[in-house]
Formats: structure tokens, C-alpha cells, sequence
């Protein structure tokens, strides 16, 4: 979220971002609920400090007859004001929740369809092959079955394309760790406090992603961004120990709500998949230095797997509550020539860190909210999928690209 101070001192600015973005929220509102707030706080506290004074009267001695009486009167008084804080508390912080992360001044105006290209690689080849259609021969892919133990679009994989997937994790992996990158595994599960900090707030009810577990407060997570988020979640980090740069390996549970409408074949969207997540916690001054180093990893990543692609500068009513600014990587369909999404990568400020208290202690010993910063290094589905497209032949079998060999027993296809 926000700070509110922020929020008071760039108003115009703030409002006219979360029109940007596409969110329909009053903000001044939110203010209007901060003023409150702090008077009814103030009150509160004038009575509990009156009360104490009274308890401290009453000891020692048998207490005046008015003395017993203003200290019931206190006592209701100060428990509906409570009661009352309470409550304009809680519609506060629901209020400034609501309100989005700011835009970047070079993010393009517009929906999704004004998102600006500014550079490509590998070119636009033609045919290719359909990922399903080729991994349902093979026998690598089994929807059928994944759908009779869990429902439609879960699914099992088999043979080849298993260790394709394996394969592609593993060179990931290598990757990011020659970054500097440490690796990590998550918790699948998170409570309602991190999922909310990590600030996926959908513009409609019925555009919300996650699972919910019944009886607990927990969900299953969508990408381990939301995980890596909460990690560091009540702690202080002293400046030295910045950036802080984690890989963390999940399973992402998507119900893929209000994704009507968009490709949806075969492993392309599905509500389970795994995937390979660069993070990044940093000083506020290097977070846009950072967000530059995580597009460089994903673009090598993709030209070393020579699969064409472009990266697009995501469009300020495309991008979600959190980002300020958002790169998107889509690779060159050659089967549908067209780029599809592959990978993204945000730089989120300090909206989620200061959701979850996450704090730098600088050198001077000054504390201040730090920045937080996401990019997939390889989300295995999608990959999988633009992998099949350019190195399967048709009615033939899978050329490896010159990367994944080590991790396919030297195999020149398979």
C-alpha cells in the first residue's frame, strides 16, 4: 500500500494513476477516513489516560463517591469509543489497501492493447508445430486423467516431456544462481495476512485468482513472488545486506478468473504449473537498476534457449495493483504467428514492503520502508509449449536445444 502521507502530499498524482490503472476508488475518502481516525484515536486515548489517573486515585484509601462514579462513566464511554475506532480503523485500512501503487512516468497510457514493444530478438518464423496435438502423440501429456482426478485444465506429464520439464528448471536454475542468486523453496501455502500484503487486489470480484483452503486461513499460492514477499515480512535489514536476491521454486494454483477469451490450449493456461521465480529486495534508489538486471537474466535465458521473443513495456491499465512499472516477455508463436506471454518482470516499490513491514536500517541509522522487485526466471508450462512449437518436427521427434543437453543425458532429440 501506500503511505498516506504520500497520499496527502501527490493526491492529484494518486488519483490520477488509479485512473490510469483502471481502478475505481475515491481517495479522498481515504483521508477522509485518516482524519477521522486519528480524532476518535486521540479521544481514546484522552480516556484511557483519564482512567489510569482515576485507578491510580482509588488506591491507597476509600475513594470519593464521585471519583467511582466518573470512573464508570469513563469506562462506558471509553468502550464504545473502542468499539467505534475499531471499526473506522478497519474501513481505513480497507480504503488504503484499495488504492494502487503509482506508474512510472515512461509506463505507455492505455490498456492492453497500448502496451509498447521496445525490442525483439530471433525474428518471426513460420510453422511449427502444435504443442498438444504433438505432445498428446507422443504421449507425453495426459488431460484426460488430470481431469478426472482434479478437473479440467490439471493434467499429468509423462515421458520425455517430464524430463523436458526437469530439464528446463535445471538451466534456469544455473542461470540465476551465476546471477547471484540464492535459491529457495516455498511454502505452496500462505495465510490471508501475506496474500493480502503482497497486494493482488483484483479490480472486480469476480477476477480473483486463488484458492482458498475452507476452515484455514490459507490459500494456495499463485507464483512464489507471494511467498518470497512474506519472507521478510516484521524484519528490519541493515543496509549492507542489500540487495537481497532469492529464487524460489514453487507450484502456482491460478483458477485463471476473467481470463475468458485468451489462448487457453493445452498447457498455455492451466491451474497448475511450476515455475522458477527471481526476487528481489532492495534500497529504494536501486530498484529501477534492479528491475533492468532481472529483464537482462529472463532475455538470456530466452536467447540462449533460442526461442524469438519480444519484451514490451506493459501499459498502465494492463498492470496490477502492485507494479509501477512492468517489462513483459512474449515469445514468437510460429504456429499461430503471433507473440504470446512468456515471462514478466515488476518493479513494485515499496508497496508491498510496506504492506508486510519490511524495513532497511540505513547506515546512518535512519529506517525507511525498501523496495521489492519480481521476475519469472521460467514459468515450465508456457515454456514447454514455445520449446515444442520451435523444435518439434512434425511426426518426427524434439530437437534439444544446445542448453538443455547436459540435462538430457547429451541427447541430440529425444
Amino acid at each position: 500500500m501506500l503511505d498516506v502521507k504520500f497520499i496527502r502530499e501527490n493526491l492529484e498524482l494518486v488519483e490520477k494513476s488509479a485512473r490510469e490503472k483502471g481502478y475505481q476508488i475515491n481517495v479522498k475518502e481515504v483521508l477522509a477516513l485518516d482524519d477521522k481516525r486519528k480524532q476518535e484515536l486521540q479521544r481514546v486515548e484522552e480516556l484511557r489516560r483519564e482512567r489510569n489517573e482515576i485507578a491510580a486515585k482509588m488506591k491507597g484509601g476509600k475513594p470519593e463517591k464521585a471519583l467511582i462514579e466518573r470512573g464508570k462513566a469513563v469506562k462506558e464511554e471509553l468502550a464504545g469509543l473502542e468499539e467505534d475506532l475499531g471499526r473506522v480503523e478497519a474501513e481505513y485500512t480497507v480504503a488504503l489497501k484499495a488504492v494502487p501503487n503509482i506508474i512510472f512516468e515512461d509506463v505507455p497510457l492505455g490498456g492492453e492493447e497500448d502496451s509498447v514493444e521496445i525490442k525483439a530478438w530471433g525474428g518471426k518464423p513460420k510453422g511449427g508445430v502444435d504443442h498438444l496435438d504433438y505432445a498428446l502423440s507422443r504421449d507425453w501429456v495426459d488431460f484426460e486423467r488430470g481431469a478426472k482426478v482434479a478437473g479440467a485444465k490439471f493434467y499429468y506429464l509423462k515421458n520425455e516431456l517430464a524430463l523436458l520439464e526437469n530439464a528446463l528448471l535445471q538451466f534456469g536454475l544455473k542461470k540465476v544462481l551465476e546471477k547471484g542468486f540464492t535459491f529457495i523453496t516455498v511454502p505452496d501455502l500462505v495465510s490471508s495476512k501475506v496474500l493480502e500484503g503482497t497486494g493482488f487486489n483484483p479490480r472486480t470480484s469476480d477476477q480473483s485468482d486463488e484458492y482458498f483452503i475452507e476452515g484455514e486461513d490459507l490459500a494456495l499460492i499463485a507464483t512464489a513472488e507471494i511467498a518470497l514477499t512474506g519472507y521478510h515480512m516484521n524484519e528490519i535489514i541493515d543496509e549492507k545486506d542489500l540487495p537481497l536476491l532469492y529464487a524460489g521454486y514453487s507450484a502456482c494454483f491460478r483458477k485463471e478468473a476473467g481470463s475468458a477469451g485468451k489462448h487457453t490450449r493445452g498447457l498455455f493456461r492451466v491451474h497448475q504449473f511450476n515455475k522458477l521465480e527471481m526476487y528481489v529486495f532492495c534500497l529504494p534508489e536501486k530498484s529501477k537498476e534492479m528491475h533492468e538486471m532481472i529483464l537482462a537474466t529472463e532475455e538470456e535465458i530466452w536467447q540462449e534457449l533460442g526461442l524469438p521473443y519480444r519484451v514490451i513495456n506493459i501499459a498502465a491499465g494492463d498492470l496490477g495493483a502492485p507494479a509501477a512499472k512492468k517489462y513483459d516477455v512474449e515469445y514468437w508463436s510460429p504456429v499461430d504467428q503471433c507473440y504470446r506471454e512468456l515471462t514478466s518482470c515488476s518493479n513494485c516499490t515499496s508497496f508491498q514492503a510496506r504492506n508486510l513491514n519490511i524495513r532497511v536500517r540505513r547506515e546512518d541509522g535512519s529506517v525507511e520502508t525498501l523496495h521489492t522487485l519480481n521476475g519469472t526466471a521460467v514459468s515450465l508450462a508456457r515454456t514447454m509449449v514455445a520449446v515444442i512449437e520451435n523444435y518439434a518436427k512434425l511426426g518426427g521427434k524434439l530437437k534439444v536445444p544446445e542448453v538443455l543437453k547436459p540435462y538430457l543425458n547429451n541427447e541430440e532429440e529425444i
